[in-house]
C-alpha cells in the first residue's frame, strides 16, 4: 500500500538550503548518503537541479520515467516535474539547484535555459548524460569542487563566479547531451515549444485553453499548434490534456484529497465534467483508477 498524504510536495530551495544561504538563489554542495534533509517521495521542485553521480547504483524516476543510474552521469530536472530517488548508500558525487533568475539575472538572451537540450525536453523525457570521456569527468568534477569552494567564500564577484562556473557546467553538459539531438530539431520552432512546456508547468492547474497560452507567447493559436504538431508529433490540445491527466493521476496515487477536492484544485467547472473527462481519456473512473494503483 502506498502511503498518502495531504498534498504531493512540492519543494523550494529554502528546504535544501543551510540557515545562512536561505535567501540565496542556489545551492551547490556534495551528494552522498549524508545529505540530511527531511523530504518526502515522490515530490516536486520549483526550481532547476543538476545532479551529477560519479558512484553508486540505483534509479531515479521523473515524471513516471524510470532510469538506471549508471555513473559517471548527470541527470537534469526542471521546475515543475516530480521525482523519486531510490540510491544504494554508497552513492556520491555533486548536486547544483538554482532558480532561474540566478541564471538569467545578467543575461541579454532570456531563453538561455529553454535553449538547453535537457530542460523542458520536446519529447518530455529526461535521460540522463552518460559520461565516457575521462576529460570531461574531471573537468565537470573540477567545476563542481570550485562551485562548493566559492559558495562558501565572500566577495564582490562571488555571484559572477558561480554563474560563470554553473553556466560551464551546463555548457559542457549540452554540448555532450546534443549528440544524439538532430540540428533541425534545435530552431525557433523548438524554443516556442519548449516555452509552452514552460508555462505549460507554471499554469495547468488554472486549466487555461490554447487561446490563453498562445497570447502569453504572442503567436496565433494555429502557429502554437502547427509546432507543437511539427516537433512532437502531437498537438497543444494533447498536450494540456496529457498534462491535466499526469497530475490528476498524481493527486489521486499521492494524496487523499477527494475527486471534488482535485476537481476544484485543477479548475475544472465541476465533478461531472471532470469525472467525464477523465473517463474519456482513460476508459475507467478516477476513483477506479486511485482502487486499482493503491493495489
Amino acid at each position: 500500500m502506498k502511503q498518502q498524504g495531504e498534498q504531493l510536495p512540492v519543494y523550494s530551495l529554502h528546504n535544501f538550503s543551510k540557515p545562512e544561504r536561505k535567501s540565496q538563489q542556489f545551492q551547490v554542495e556534495i551528494f552522498d548518503a549524508n545529505r540530511h534533509f527531511a523530504v518526502k517521495y515522490p515530490h516536486r521542485h520549483d526550481f532547476f537541479e543538476v545532479l551529477y553521480l560519479n558512484q553508486g547504483t540505483g534509479f531515479h524516476v521523473i515524471d513516471g520515467n524510470k532510469y538506471e543510474i549508471k555513473p559517471p552521469c548527470v541527470f537534469f530536472m526542471s521546475p515543475g516535474q516530480a521525482h523519486k530517488l531510490e540510491l544504494s548508500h554508497d552513492i556520491e558525487g555533486y548536486i547544483f539547484l538554482f532558480n532561474a533568475d540566478f541564471y538569467l539575472l545578467n543575461r541579454r538572451n532570456q531563453n538561455s535555459l529553454v535553449e538547453f537540450p535537457f530542460f523542458y525536453t520536446i519529447h518530455q523525457d529526461n535521460p540522463p548524460l552518460l559520461l565516457s570521456n575521462f576529460n570531461d569527468v574531471h573537468f565537470l568534477e573540477t567545476l563542481f569542487r570550485q562551485s562548493i569552494a566559492e559558495a562558501d567564500l565572500s566577495g564582490e564577484y562571488k555571484f559572477e563566479m558561480l554563474c560563470s562556473l554553473l553556466d560551464l557546467i551546463l555548457t559542457t553538459c549540452a554540448a555532450r547531451y546534443h549528440e544524439n539531438e538532430p540540428l533541425s530539431q534545435r530552431s525557433k520552432g523548438q524554443i516556442l515549444v519548449k516555452q509552452f512546456f514552460h508555462l505549460l508547468e507554471e499554469n495547468y492547474a488554472r486549466n487555461l485553453a490554447i487561446k490563453q497560452y498562445a497570447e502569453i507567447l504572442g503567436v496565433t493559436p494555429n502557429h502554437l499548434t502547427q509546432t507543437v504538431k511539427l516537433l512532437t508529433g502531437k498537438t497543444s490540445s494533447q498536450m494540456i490534456k496529457a498534462k491535466q491527466l499526469l497530475e490528476i493521476k498524481r493527486l489521486l496515487v499521492h494524496t487523499n484529497l477527494t475527486v471534488t477536492e482535485i476537481a476544484n484544485q485543477l479548475s475544472f467547472e465541476d465533478q461531472s465534467y471532470f469525472t467525464k473527462f477523465f473517463k474519456r481519456e482513460t476508459g475507467i473512473t478516477p476513483l477506479q483508477f486511485r482502487s486499482e494503483s493503491l493495489i
